[in-house]
């Protein structure tokens, strides 16, 4: 089973260091990171997004993993980060609007993963222009919906603390807690 890919997907409120996280643990562990597409696609189209914008954003992202996932496997990685999968997806959209393509539903089902990180809200919130929710009310809301997803079901989790260097090396304890190096 250690030439298996194993796939870490790191999740949490927007500005916990998501990206950062992925971008460092990828280079620790010699791999590749599959970014959020959400970005690419705010970036391009402007930070106004209806519903309908969020489904589109979901299959994109899918492509991207499913694109690393081949690179990964090809470039005979044992590991793969993602920055992002459709729990995230399916909290936007129920955050946001209330409701949740089925196609996401349908995806969260479908898809398996090796290990979650969970980034806490432990670092300050830092503005930017596709950042929806500075305060911390939301913020602990948000947490508190995605550890509560990810209590509920089976793939292993831990939640991600401290700053900086410290934020990613708890992240790798935790990996290699877990998963076969």
């Amino acid at each position: 089973m250690s030439n298996a890919l194993q796939k870490i997907v790191v999740l949490g409120p927007e500005s916990t260091g998501k990206s950062t996280l992925c971008e460092q643990l990828a280079k620790h562990y010699n791999t590749l990171n599959c970014p959020e597409y959400a970005r690419q696609f705010l970036t391009k189209n402007g930070v106004k997004y209806n519903y309908t914008d969020l489904l589109t954003i979901a299959k994109e992202q899918l492509t991207l993993e499913d694109n690393f996932t081949q690179q990964a496997v090809e470039n005979k990685k044992n590991k793969l980060v993602i920055d992002t999968d459709m729990y995230v997806m399916k909290v936007w959209c129920e955050y946001v609007f209330d409701n949740c393509h089925t196609y996401i539903l349908e995806q969260i089902n479908a898809r398996s993963y090796d290990y979650y990180l969970l980034c806490a809200i432990d670092l300050p919130w830092t503005a930017d222009e596709m950042r929806e929710y500075p305060d911390n009310k939301p913020r602990q809301e948000l947490f508190q919906i995605y550890k509560d997803i990810l209590i509920n079901q089976n793939t292993p989790w831990g939640i991600v603390t401290g700053v900086g260097d410290e934020r990613t090396n708890n992240a790798i304890a935790l990996l290699d807690k877990s998963l076969q190096k």
